[in-house]
């Protein structure tokens, strides 16, 4: 019955609620739904501009964190590289990155941390444990090789200026991965909608060993957009089910034209790309699930 954790902090200013929504997109977080309340007899105007995360936790402690001061944390898997951007956006927003941000140091609690202030009164820490693998079981994972693996991409003309960007992450993804040119057989069709119809005829041929599905959908002022994007995504996943071939998802739903560019490539990497990788680690994953080896191709 529980869906999620909703961490709410107030800014102080309208400039700062602007510096923070720079901060945590320049990081890389996928942006939520926002929202904008217009004055109203009962109070004033507010926003909100939610940022979305994979894993959540509502942690209760009794007694004292001497390393912290702040109550917001964040894990990440590359503290390193957070640590550089986060820096970098300092530097470029206030010139005193060196007052802002603390070294990376270890804690008492087998983590490695450091602390930002984006904005002047509002504290984030980053953090991952000194061991990656701390409570996970070793388990079976796929491997991001390509070699000797077929794939079909199928990539909808609809907003073709984000599309082709798409497109082009997912080839750069098989081919620096070991897939051979040969080996990648691209699908266009005419939007989104048409993607499901698409993937499902080329997964029951089992002449590739995975699906890539590429479109962009931006929200209109109708519920257009929402009638598609269900149905896109549960044709979709239909089709990998009952055909058994993994299909990678990399159908953008965007509020904007702006924010779909973003996510083809402009600054929070490219998801035809993320799309090619997912679909290269699910057939190693297959492969190994099923105790087959590769078999080559022709």
């Amino acid at each position: 019955m529980i869906k999620g954790i909703t961490f709410i902090r107030p800014v102080h200013s309208p400039a700062h609620f602007e510096e923070l929504v720079s901060f945590f997109s320049a990081l890389g977080f996928e942006p939520g739904r926002g929202w904008d309340q217009p004055p109203t007899r009962e109070g004033a105007a507010s926003r909100g501009r939610p940022f979305l995360a994979p894993l959540a936790n509502l942690e209760f402690v009794d007694g004292a964190l001497p390393t912290l001061n702040t109550d917001l944390l964040i894990e990440v898997t590359a503290l390193d590289a957070v640590h550089h951007v986060a820096r970098q956006w300092l530097e470029a927003k206030t010139g005193a990155a060196k007052t802002l941000i603390t070294a990376i140091a270890d804690t008492h609690w087998k983590s490695r941390l450091f602390t930002a202030e984006p904005v002047p009164g509002f504290s984030v820490a980053f953090w991952e444990w000194q061991d990656p693998l701390r409570g996970k079981a070793i388990a079976l994972a796929g491997d991001l090789s390509a070699a000797d693996m077929s794939f079909a991409i199928v990539v909808a003309r609809w907003n073709a200026v984000i599309t082709e960007r798409l497109l082009q992450g997912a080839l750069d993804a098989l081919l620096r991965s070991g897939a051979k040119r040969h080996q990648i057989e691209i699908a266009h069709v005419p939007g989104s909608w048409e993607i499901p119809a698409a993937a499902r005829q080329l997964a029951e041929t089992h002449r590739f060993d995975a699906i890539v599905t590429l479109g962009c959908l931006i929200r209109g002022e109708t519920a257009h957009y929402e009638a598609i994007y269900n149905e896109v995504a549960r044709g979709i996943g239909q089709s990998q089910q009952e055909t058994g071939i993994p299909h990678s998802f990399g159908v953008l739903t965007c509020e904007t034209l702006e924010q779909a560019l973003d996510r083809a490539g402009l600054k929070s990497g490219n998801k035809g790309f993320e799309a090619a990788a997912a679909a290269i680690e699910m057939t190693s994953l297959h492969r190994k699930i099923d105790g087959k080896p590769p078999e080559p191709r022709a």
